[in-house]
């Protein structure tokens, strides 16, 4: 399972400089001046939907616009290159990271630039509603934001609905030059939260029906009819800690000491109880006093637009998994007010601002088309902050493979696909008695039916069903790190630059061969609440897994904080520190057999039996070498000298 929401972008000096600002900014002077002295453009700020063929004419004049106008800082050409040089190993600056208030003065925007920019927004007319340390939120009339920006504000048809955006690209005075990163909410596709709303329950219970295996292999369906020419096991009831901390090569690792962030929206008001529930059920350590904390917003809103009550779910999975693989960690959970972009940047800032954590996992996500280059410029800023502190943030690469079922169009997800994070795929996963690593398969399933007599799958293997999100950006450029591992027909198959693929690495995935999760669910009565537990997967389970897999190399690597990791990544591919993972590891078709609720709970319904092929991932193939489903790979076990965990071991 994983959320969606509306959308998201060499050497270094050590000392970093102001940059030289002209005019109003340099001398503190108000902005009102700025239509004499010329405009700064910036770009990004018309979205590619608001077409000449889509416009609809002008928004009235008294419409109301609230925006935010991200601040560049003192020197982001700085920022970036320190980021860049902080994460690469071969950098003399490779994890020379600075404290959150250090950045912060040394990158972040100054008291004069804040300033300037406020003095600008009210002279246009605009009410300021906020200040922090990354933006300044205004709200006003259509009339007064488009004084401001220096572009009228229009209607545009979008799919079957309307939406404001302007007509040109956004500009702010000459004077404001380098204070000034982008402008958000010009136009009012979903992208704020706006209304209020109290947390609803649990939705109702779903529950896995039987015959399940422990193991992969441990319980055929001898019954049903073959697959591939041989009879398949049933799924997994769902794997465990002790199952996937085998798989991975945790040995004795625990985490300990280690900081794990994870971010959704809303908060599961059952969380505590949930995972201490789990953890003692199924065999993970104890949850200890003050090891899971949880960070929340005053107010929560967009609830019913944004389906609140699924995330509680994902909360659940995210928590327990990295518990469950990392139980030494400290876990603080950050919860946005809302699905949309401006909250869930709140949250991340959180993270960065107050330095909570040196990993951050992330399970959601959208796909590439709902990007603005505005967003995608705010997520890297901050992305950049906590390369420069040694923070790392993981994302699920998406369920829906290449997207074209879903979209119509072969895409990446966001974001997923920034140059700044670590893309997670997915795998499925085999554990075969005794914990015994078998072997993964990109993540892709096919399903078909038991035919109406029971002597077949109904045109079998079956349709695409959910696969992990991958393939190759059309935004973001290649970077340095992908350059000589990424095969030139996926990097080049955009443009003739090369641009960023997606994943990076992969972990388990595959709802078919996924984890045992436990959570506090409503009952079919409607009333009732009720512990209980149910497989899950979805590339928003291989994110923290990879997050804790993480923890435990930062422990190996002497609790030295691993930051940025993709260079670190990519410089062990090929090596014995990962399983290359193949569609076809065993030489045959691989596919198991599932027995399914009708109504999600109970037989009351009837039940539906199905054959889910593996390793069936729409147009995506996980190959030998880097591939779009899994990266580099999965992380492997063994030896200090081949294990993923201990490669990162100081010697």
């Amino acid at each position: 399972m994983r959320s969606n929401r509306a959308a998201l972008r060499a050497s270094v000096s050590l000392a970093a400089t102001l940059p030289l600002l002209t005019g109003a900014l340099a001398l503190g002077i108000p902005a009102a001046y700025a239509a004499d002295q010329g405009r700064d453009t910036l770009a990004g700020t018309k979205p590619a939907w608001a077409t000449a063929r889509a416009d609809r004419g002008a928004a009235a004049d008294s419409a109301r616009v609230s925006a935010r106008v991200y601040l560049a800082g003192r020197d982001a050409a700085g920022l970036a290159a320190y980021a860049k040089a902080v994460s690469d190993p071969s950098s003399a600056s490779y994890g020379k990271y600075l404290s959150a208030d250090r950045a912060q003065a040394r990158f972040g925007a100054t008291k004069a630039q804040v300033a300037a920019v406020r003095s600008w927004l009210r002279s246009a007319g605009l009410k300021v509603t906020g200040v922090t340390q990354h933006y300044v939120a205004v709200t006003g009339e259509v009339a007064a934001a488009e004084k401001a920006f220096g572009t009228q504000l229009h209607n545009y048809t979008k799919g079957a609905k309307t939406y404001r955006a302007p007509t040109a690209t956004a500009s702010v005075p000459d004077g404001l030059k380098g204070a000034v990163l982008t402008v958000t909410g010009l136009d009012n596709a979903p992208h704020l939260a706006s209304h209020q709303g109290q947390l609803p329950p649990p939705e109702t219970v779903f529950r896995n029906a039987g015959p399940f295996s422990t193991y992969h292999g441990s319980k055929v369906a001898t019954t049903l009819p073959d697959a591939y020419g041989t009879k398949i096991p049933y799924a997994v009831q769902g794997y465990t800690g002790k199952q996937l901390r085998a798989a991975y090569g945790a040995g004795k690792r625990t985490g300990k000491g280690v900081r794990i962030a994870i971010t959704d929206a809303y908060a599961s008001p059952t969380i505590a109880y949930d995972a201490g529930t789990y953890a003692k059920r199924n065999g993970d350590a104890a949850w200890k006093s003050g090891q899971l904390r949880q960070v929340l917003p005053a107010q929560y809103t967009r609830t019913e637009e944004c389906g609140a009550a699924g995330w509680y779910g994902e909360e659940t999975l995210d928590v327990e998994a990295v518990h469950a693989v990392a139980p030494g960690a400290q876990v603080t959970y950050v919860g946005a007010a809302s699905c949309y972009d401006e909250d869930l940047l709140d949250s991340l800032s959180k993270i960065v601002d107050n330095h909570l954590a040196d990993l951050v996992s992330n399970s959601w996500g959208e796909t590439e088309d709902a990007q603005t280059p505005d967003l995608a410029a705010a997520y890297d800023q901050v992305f950049q902050f906590g390369a420069v502190e040694g923070i790392g943030f993981y994302y699920s690469s998406g369920d829906d493979g290449d997207e074209v079922a879903s979209s119509g169009t072969k895409q990446v997800d966001i974001p997923a696909s920034s140059a700044w994070v670590t893309a997670v795929g997915g795998t499925s996963l085999a554990v075969g008695k005794g914990d015994k690593y078998l072997w993964e398969t990109g993540w892709g399933t096919e399903k078909a039916v038991l035919s109406a007599d029971g002597r077949s799958w109904t045109d079998f293997p079956g349709a695409f069903n959910s696969g992990a999100g991958g393939g190759t950006s059309r935004t973001v450029t290649e970077p340095y790190w992908q350059k000589s591992v990424v095969p030139d027909a996926l990097a080049k198959a955009n443009s003739a630059g090369g641009n960023r693929v997606v994943p990076d690495i992969a972990a388990i995935a595959d709802p078919n061969t996924g984890f045992l999760v436990g959570q506090t669910q409503t009952m079919p009565d409607g009333t009732t609440q009720a512990y209980d537990e149910y497989r899950l997967g979805g590339t928003s389970l291989a994110a923290p897994v990879i997050a804790a897999v993480q923890a435990l190399a930062q422990e190996a690597r002497g609790g030295k904080p691993l930051g940025f990791a993709n260079p670190a990544i990519y410089a062990r591919y090929g090596s014995k520190a990962y399983h290359d993972v193949t569609d076809n590891p065993t030489g045959s078709g691989l596919a198991v057999a599932r027995v399914d609720y009708v109504n999600g709970y109970d037989a009351t319904g009837g039940l539906t039996t199905s054959v889910r092929t593996l390793g069936k991932d729409s147009s995506l193939k996980a190959v030998k070498g880097y591939d779009d489903v899994t990266g580099v790979g999965t992380p492997a076990g063994g030896t200090p000298a081949g294990g993923y965990v201990e490669s990162y071991r100081r010697r």
